[in-house]
């Protein structure tokens, strides 16, 4: 396996050709290793004075085996790009089939007198069910360097049956009498779902879609800062181009009560962001509501997951949700 490493990043624009169609190939197929997202959020939230270095690892014929894109920060340590607020899933994009040889030689690199001095190797947010957490703390080992891997959260996932009405039966007699009962209310109320189409405006409906974000709480509020706001915008115009953009709002009388920002990719919906306004319509329950409806709306298409992502939200635990852990692995460089 052959090592090309590129410095900043025009590895966006050199490995653009190739990019994607390894990431929807990759052992760890999310919204979050496509071309789009990395280099959105490595131009708009790049840690200071932290240098992009990405390790594509080929095959002897020239074709791609794996990508490796991490920074390097001040301090000695080596992350995924993207890591860790605003990205759920992370990886190395790869093939299962590539990623032990690949993992190695990118150990091997990492490794070597060339590239820069590093500490700590500490990757985020790896789903439970990677190659990696088998194949890492081999490729570690054969440079005699130590591993550490713990729980680093949850994402809690909801598992679809066919019908909406097989998946009320599946919650508990409670549960499924509130969520029946607020959908009752919301449709005497005339409350409408309304999903962002791709001839709407985009920008002015994500900025609604922040407003209320930034109303839901006081941590949200001082959360989405400038960087974030960009990478939430050229997110979504990526998604909508891609066809993958489920922007969801709940609407009462034309106010716009409930947000959802989601990726509808690869079999499931990922619930990337949520927003509400407190004080609209709060007897409706419109967050209760709106995630309801995206769950009809995903069993009515035929996906068989609803990704809550990162978090134990109580309230996630309520339509059905199960834990997936993600993991953080850490590999210690000698002095």
């Amino acid at each position: 396996m052959l090592i090309q490493h590129i410095v900043g990043e025009y590895a966006f624009t050199e490995l653009r050709p190739e990019w994607n169609t390894l990431a929807g190939q990759g052992m760890t197929n999310s919204p979050f290793q496509s071309l789009e997202y990395q280099s959105s959020w490595w131009r708009n939230l790049q840690p200071a004075h932290s240098t992009l270095h990405t390790l594509a690892a080929r095959h002897g014929d020239g074709r791609l085996a794996a990508i490796a894109c991490f920074y390097l920060n001040p301090e000695g340590v080596i992350h995924f790009n993207g890591c860790v607020e605003e990205t759920d899933y992370l990886d190395l994009i790869a093939t299962a089939a590539d990623a032990e040889e690949s993992w190695a030689a990118i150990m091997a690199t990492l490794c070597s007198p060339e590239f820069p001095i590093w500490q700590l190797l500490e990757l985020c947010n790896i789903p439970e069910d990677s190659p990696t957490r088998t194949f890492l703390p081999r490729a570690a080992a054969q440079q005699k360097l130590a591993l550490v891997e713990t729980i680093d959260e949850v994402c809690p996932v909801v598992t679809l049956p066919a019908t909406f009405d097989a998946y009320l039966d599946s919650l508990d007699s409670k549960q499924r009498r509130e969520i029946s009962r607020k959908l009752r209310r919301a449709e005497g109320a005339e409350a409408v779902c309304h999903i962002v189409g791709p001839d709407e405006d985009l920008p002015r409906a994500v900025d609604d879609f922040l407003d209320l974000l930034q109303k839901s709480t006081f941590d949200k509020r001082d959360w989405l800062n400038e960087g974030r706001r960009a990478l939430f915008q050229e997110t979504a115009a990526a998604a909508q181009i891609a066809g993958i953009l489920q922007l969801m709002f709940l609407e009462v009388d034309g106010q716009k009560a409930a947000a959802l920002f989601n990726f509808d990719y690869n079999g499931r919906i990922w619930v990337y962001n949520s927003g509400l306004d407190p004080q609209a319509f709060a007897a409706l329950s419109p967050g209760v509501v709106i995630t309801a409806w995206a769950i009809e709306e995903a069993i009515n298409n035929g996906l068989n997951a609803f990704d809550f992502l990162r978090g134990d939200e109580a309230y996630k635990y309520r339509f059905g949700a199960a834990d997936t852990n993600v993991y953080r692995l850490q590999v210690y460089r000698q002095a």
